[in-house]
C-alpha cells in the first residue's frame, strides 16, 4: 500500500513544473479555525482550497469538481463506498489531517487507484498534554477541583505523589512517544519504554515487563489490527496494582470493559483518556442536552480518579498550523510525483 506522510518545511517547497500553475484540493470536515488557515496558506502554496464542514460522503463527492486531491479529518470514518465515490470522481490523492489513519481503509484505496497521506505535526502538542494528564492523575486533581468548586478546601485523604518517585511505562516510540520520555528525564523519573524506534534515552523490555514495573503506564502507538485491545483484560490485569494508566493515542487500544473493571476493584488507581472508545458521535459535539449513549463514558466520568478530555491532546496553534501546512504540500509532492511510497 502507499503511503506519504511529509514533514514540515521551513519555508513553501519549490513546485515542479509539472504541477498545474494552480493545483485544487478539496478540504472537508474542515472547522473554523482550519479554513482561516487554508485560506492564509494556500494561495501562498499556489493551491486552490475549496473548503466545506460537513464530513465527505457519497452525497458530496461533486465538491471534489477538477480536484484530484481531497483532505479530510479525523473525526468521522471514510467509508469503503465514499472512497470509491471519490475515485470514480477522478480524486486519485486522500490525504488526512492526523497522524493515524485507522478511520480509513488504507488497503482499499489502494485497490482502486487512489493513494492516502498522512500529516506530521508538532509533538510537543501531543507530549505536552500526557505529561500534564499524568501530573494530574497522580496529584488527585479532578478530586481536589470538584471539592474547592463546592467550597470543600480540606486536604485530599490520599496524598499526591511525584514523578520522581515513580517508574513511568512509555509503550510507543515514535515521535510522540519519544518526546514524552525527554520529558519524563526532566521529572527525574525512571523510565521504561517498548517499541521499535532505537536511540530513546529509556530502558527498553518487553510489554509484559513494562506493565508489571510501571507506576504509570501511557499510550503512544498507532492503532491497527494488531494494537486494538493491546491493553485487554490480561494485560490490565497484569499492570503493577495501583498504577494509572493514560491515553493520548486512540480509544480503542484500550478494553474499556476492562479498564472499568480494574477501576472499579481497585487493581488501578487511576486513569487518564483524551481518547475512548465509541467516542465517535460524542467528542466534538455539544451533548449537554441529551443523554449519553456510552454507559462506558458515564461510568468513567463519575470516577473521582478518572481524567476524561475529547480527544483535544493535539489541539495547539502550532500543531494546527502544522497539520494545514502539510496537507497542502502533501497535495503538491502527489502532483508533482514527489510522494513516498
Amino acid at each position: 500500500m502507499t503511503f506519504s506522510p511529509a514533514s514540515p518545511p521551513s519555508s513553501a517547497p519549490s513546485i515542479s513544473s509539472a504541477v498545474p500553475a494552480t493545483t485544487g484540493i478539496t478540504v472537508y470536515g474542515c472547522g473554523n479555525d482550519e479554513a482561516a488557515l487554508f485560506r492564509q496558506l494556500a494561495p501562498r502554496f499556489g493551491v486552490r482550497a475549496t473548503l466545506t464542514q460537513d464530513a465527505v460522503s457519497e452525497d458530496n463527492v461533486g465538491l471534489t469538481s477538477g480536484n484530484r486531491c481531497v483532505s479530510v479529518g479525523h473525526k468521522a470514518p471514510v467509508a469503503a463506498a465514499t472512497l470509491l465515490a471519490l475515485r470514480q470522481a477522478g480524486v486519485t490523492y486522500l490525504s488526512t489531517r492526523s497522524i493515524g489513519y485507522d478511520h480509513i481503509d488504507v488497503e482499499y484505496a489502494a485497490r482502486i487507484g487512489m493513494t492516502v497521506g498522512n500529516v506530521v505535526y508538532s509533538p510537543d502538542s501531543v507530549a505536552d498534554y500526557t505529561l500534564m494528564l499524568m501530573l494530574m492523575a497522580v496529584r488527585n486533581a479532578k478530586a481536589t477541583v470538584r471539592r474547592t468548586d463546592l467550597h470543600d478546601y480540606r486536604l485530599h485523604e490520599v496524598r499526591g505523589r511525584e514523578l520522581r518517585d515513580l517508574t513511568v511505562g512509555v509503550v510507543g516510540t515514535g515521535r510522540i512517544g519519544a518526546a514524552v520520555v525527554d520529558r519524563l528525564r526532566g521529572f527525574g523519573a525512571r523510565v521504561l519504554a517498548h517499541g521499535n524506534r532505537a536511540g530513546t534515552a529509556a530502558d527498553h523490555v518487553p510489554l509484559d515487563d513494562l506493565l508489571r514495573s510501571s507506576d504509570i503506564v501511557t499510550l503512544h502507538v498507532p492503532l491497527s489490527a494488531d494494537t486494538r485491545h493491546l491493553l485487554d483484560e490480561r494485560r490490565i490485569r497484569r499492570i503493577k496494582r495501583g498504577a494509572f494508566v493514560i491515553n493520548t493515542g486512540r480509544g480503542p487500544l484500550i478494553d474499556t470493559e476492562a479498564l472499568v473493571a480494574a477501576l472499579e476493584s481497585g487493581g488501578l488507581s487511576g486513569a487518564a483518556l483524551d481518547v475512548l472508545e465509541g467516542e465517535e458521535g460524542i467528542f466534538y459535539a455539544d451533548c449537554r442536552n441529551r443523554p449519553i449513549e456510552s454507559t462506558l463514558l458515564a461510568r468513567l466520568q463519575k470516577m473521582p480518579n478518572v481524567l476524561i478530555s475529547p480527544h483535544t491532546a493535539f489541539y495547539t496553534d502550532h500543531a494546527l498550523r502544522d497539520t494545514v501546512e502539510n496537507s497542502l504540500i502533501n497535495c503538491l509532492n502527489f502532483e508533482s510525483g514527489k510522494q513516498h511510497v
